[in-house]
């Protein structure tokens, strides 16, 4: 291995001016041995760099030649593999993990020693040695670069690291005596060959000294060397000994050893007999059903309630017992097969007896209730019978039959239902739809003739021929209605017969509409419309009562009964949610009987109350036709009441059967709202006046107040005041186009008339409603009709005294070409003689004459039910009074100390006007 160094060195080092310190004879782990060698070097330049460089022969094996080289900063780990035990292999971990196989153990451990060494001495980040024996790791003295002469580290041939181990710094004993000795010689520092010379005279003398003094000690040298012959013969005596005693102690240790053998076989039988208890305990602890379980699973009564709870427990026991889980190899075991053999033919005996026993439930659940329904008794009057027949008639409560004691005992079996639910899906799902035929097919009659009776109450009358009473044949309808439910299968066949519907005869007029339903006597029509709106709201909230607490009610009996309440979804592999309600199936695969994800139970409940109360819509949906067709102001009741219940039920829960069935009838209730709105809107286009008589207060006018009155005491505190306020801003409007259009129409009133009377009455409508979202129309009304007031005063007054207005028209229109007012009297034709002949033409007697005939007219024009007369003759009256005063006012200007006046005074007109008024 020396002369390898040495040719490493002076055929790859030196020419790189590098140091061989160490080196290793390595081949590759694992594979085909191809020696190389990994060499441990130092740079001669500064800053030294420190490099593991990998060396192989060439190909042809006459020289060697450098092949990797890696920097000692980059090297993270020496993994030696054992620290303890001799091993040749090692790793390095530069920028990945190098393993490699020394030649021998000394060249690893010494090639290791070497790097630790260099890591101590030239790098600030340490690696990290593992497995590396603790001998190995010695502390290295940091010496100087600079105490090592360069010409002494190219002079090393090899470049062995010893040179650095023999290095040793001096004590402090040392250094102390050498300073003694250099103070001594005063020559030591300026002379350092004379002194050197000097130590060496002086070391020559001690070396003398030394060899006489082992000459002297020669005697003493044989009587030890005598000694120690003598030691070495009682040593071996002790060996002799020794080996006496090993031979004794090895057969013991045979002995011993073939003892420890057979514990050692004992302790591992008893290891796996232990073992061995442990899984049989185990077993029969978790797959051992108790025979009270068994009998309970298979003779259980289901009827009773300490049996209902037997069978509970026993299949909750065999529901535990199936689901253990085995631990590995137990599913191999036969006596485990055919205990979980026995499990299954338990579970589907069990499945199967269940599931027959929750259907006949069901059957005599639904055979009880059609025994009720057909036993109701229903007395209602028949069209075209004498009155006297109807004095034993019944009053029907409009009232839903309650299913409180149905589902009372079947919760009795909700825990069974879960436990079929988890064990057999297609048996759980087989009942799922048995009872959704059967309550579908039950509600739709209890429905039917729940909403029938509705009807009836609303019109007060019963389709001819169509009456309610106790059935004589109920015996066998009923086994008509049941027939069809009994079977293997569990599944319903045959159609629910159907209810006959109410028709109500369609009338042109509302109000005749409402007087032909109700035999009211000699009321009013109002007070018919009243009464009956009144009784439509009340059947109309009594319906949506009775339905909402039964589809709650039943809701909360299937999430409790078929346990959807519980998990947001049934754990499946994949969503596949093709639910279709069709024909009372759930059209979903199951593969391995192992139901697929939903979107959630939630939506599994909706699905099964959509099934179960498919009726309800189509039953609402044609008593709102009903109710609209009644009377189409009903449509704001229903929308009040509808909006009221689907906010209640969406307070509840959004997503609900209820909410959502609520939510449709409220789109079409909405609908018919609109709709009625739309139809008075139409038909104030569509109306037309009498050209013979006067127009007055329009019908559409009176409806507008009519319908605003009813729909401020129907909306109060409503939710829906968004819409009315809408519909409000529609009607206003068109009532105003269309008195405009009925104004500008008119021939026998004159326009201003009905302009005058129509907004009067509207503004008196608003302020007395106080609609806050019309207060703009208000302020309108009150305008127009302000203006139109005025207008017909002025147009019909006109010029009560014709020539004196001509005259005194003249003088304004000399003023306004310039002449004086006091220079008037002098124009010819405006004199005060002709000023005075004027006036006698209108003595208070032809004043009086005119403003009676005036009267008339006005009184001609207006009608009596807005009863204006009176404020309009007091506008005329002041627009008179302001005429005269304006007549004094120009005599007074333009003839001044004339001492000209009018034949009658401002009293005299009040007088006049009130004597009118109170002859009239």
């Amino acid at each position: 291995m020396t002369a390898i160094k040495h040719a490493l060195q002076r055929d790859i080092f030196t020419p790189n001016d590098e140091r061989l310190l160490s080196i290793v004879n390595v081949c590759k782990a694992g594979k085909k041995k191809r020696n190389c060698f990994l060499c441990a070097t130092v740079t001669t330049e500064r800053p030294v760099q420190v490099n593991v460089v990998k060396v192989k022969k060439s190909d042809k094996g006459d020289f060697y030649k450098r092949q990797t080289a890696w920097a000692l900063r980059d090297l993270a780990v020496v993994d030696a593999k054992d620290a303890v035990k001799e091993n040749p292999e090692f790793d390095l971990h530069f920028d990945k993990v190098y393993k490699w196989v020394a030649s021998s153990t000394v060249e690893k451990n010494t090639f290791i020693s070497c790097i630790w060494k260099l890591n101590q001495r030239y790098l600030r980040k340490k690696i990290d040695f593992t497995n590396v024996s603790s001998q190995l790791l010695e502390e290295l003295p940091k010496v100087a670069e600079e105490s090592v002469p360069s010409g002494e580290n190219q002079s090393v041939a090899g470049g062995d690291e010893e040179a650095v181990d023999e290095y040793q710094e001096l004590n402090a004993r040392e250094e102390q005596d050498i300073e003694i000795m250099m103070e001594g010689c005063e020559y030591a520092i300026s002379n350092a060959e004379a002194f050197a010379e000097k130590l060496s005279r002086e070391l020559q003398v001690l070396d003398g000294a030394n060899i006489q003094s082992i000459m002297a000690s020669e005697k003493q040298v044989n009587i030890l060397m005598k000694l120690l012959d003598e030691a070495l013969k009682e040593v071996d005596q002790i060996e002799i000994k020794l080996s006496s005693y090993e031979e004794m102690l090895q057969s013991v240790k045979e002995q011993m050893d073939q003892i420890s053998e057979s514990n050692h076989l004992i302790h591992l039988s008893n290891t796996n007999n232990v073992k061995l208890l442990s899984e049989i305990e185990f077993l029969v602890n978790h797959m051992d059903l108790a025979k009270g379980h068994i009998k309970a699973l298979q003779e259980g009564d289901l009827t009773s309630s300490r049996g209902i709870e037997a069978c509970t427990n026993a299949a909750d026991a065999l529901l535990q017992c199936m689901n253990v889980a085995l631990r590995p190899g137990h599913d191999m075991l036969h006596a485990v097969k055919q205990q979980q053999q026995r499990f299954s033919d338990l579970r589907e005996q069990f499945a199967r007896r269940l599931a027959s026993h929750l259907n006949s439930v069901f059957v005599q659940q639904f055979t009880q209730t059609l025994l009720q329904l057909y036993n109701k008794p229903y007395y209602l009057s028949v069209p075209g019978h004498d009155q006297s027949s109807t004095l034993a008639q019944h009053s029907v409560e409009l009232t839903l039959p309650n299913h409180h004691p149905f589902h009372r005992d079947l919760l009795r079996y909700a825990k069974l239902m879960e436990w079929l639910k988890n064990t057999d899906y297609g048996k759980y799902e087989g009942l799922t739809k048995n009872y959704m035929d059967y309550l579908s097919r039950l509600y739709e009659r209890e429905i039917k003739d729940f909403f029938e009776v509705a009807k009836i109450k609303m019109t007060g009358t019963t389709k001819e021929g169509k009456k309610f009473a106790t059935l004589p044949r109920k015996e066998s309808a009923v086994k008509q209605e049941t027939e069809s439910l009994h079977g293997s299968s569990g599944k319903l066949t045959g159609s629910t017969s159907s209810l006959n519907k109410l028709s109500v005869q369609s009338s042109g007029n509302r109000r005749s509409q409402s007087s032909s339903l109700l035999d009211m006597g000699n009321m009013s029509a109002s007070d018919l419309d009243v009464a009956d709106r009144t009784k439509f709201d009340k059947i109309f909230e009594q319906v949506l009562s009775e339905l909402e607490p039964l589809c709650l009610a039943e809701q909360d009996f299937i999430s409790k009964f078929f346990k959807l309440q519980q998990h947001q979804g049934i754990s499946g592999s994949t969503t596949n949610e093709a639910e279709e309600m069709d024909g009372g199936n759930l059209s979903r695969s199951y593969p391995s009987g192992v139901p697929q994800t939903i979107s959630s139970e939630k939506d599994m409940i909706r699905q099964m109350m959509t099934k179960i109360f498919r009726c309800i819509e189509p039953e609402l949906n044609n008593l709102i036709a009903l109710g609209d067709k009644i009377d189409s102001f009903n449509s704001l009741y229903m929308l009040v009441k509808m909006s009221h219940h689907v906010w209640t039920a969406q307070n509840v829960d959004p997503a609900s059967f209820l909410s959502t069935t609520l939510g449709n009838v409220l789109v079409t209730v909405k609908r018919n709202f609109d709709k009625c709105i739309s139809n008075q809107m139409k038909q104030m286009d569509e109306v037309k006046i009498s050209k013979k008589s006067k127009v007055g207060i329009l019908p559409f006018v009176a409806e507008f107040e009519e319908f605003a009155g009813l729909a401020e005491s129907i909306f109060k505190n409503a939710e829906r005041r968004g819409d009315l306020d809408k519909a409000y801003i529609k009607l206003i409007r068109a009532v105003f186009v269309s008195v405009e259009k009925v104004a500008n129409e008119s021939q026998k009133t004159p326009r201003d008339v009905v302009m005058m009377e129509n907004f009067h009455h509207i503004f008196a409508t608003l302020s007395r409603l106080k609609i806050s979202c019309l207060e703009a129309e208000k302020k309108e009304a009150k305008q127009k009709y302000t203006d139109h007031l005025q207008s017909y005063v002025i147009y019909s007054l006109g010029q009560p005294l014709e020539k004196l207005n001509h005259f005194f028209e003249g003088v304004e229109a000399r003023v306004a070409q310039g002449i004086r007012e006091e220079e008037v009297s002098y124009q010819l034709a405006f004199n005060k003689q002709e000023l005075r002949k004027v006036i006698k033409e209108y003595p208070g007697k032809e004043v009086k004459k005119g403003l009676d005939n005036l009267y008339k007219k006005v009184d001609k024009h207006l009608c009596e039910e807005e009863n204006l007369l009176q404020v309009v003759w007091h506008s005329m009256q002041d627009e008179f009074i302001r005429q005269y005063k304006h007549f004094e006012g120009l005599i007074a200007r333009c003839y001044p100390g004339s001492g000209i006046t009018m034949e009658f005074t401002i009293q005299d007109i009040l007088d006049y006007c009130s004597s009118i008024a109170q002859s009239h």
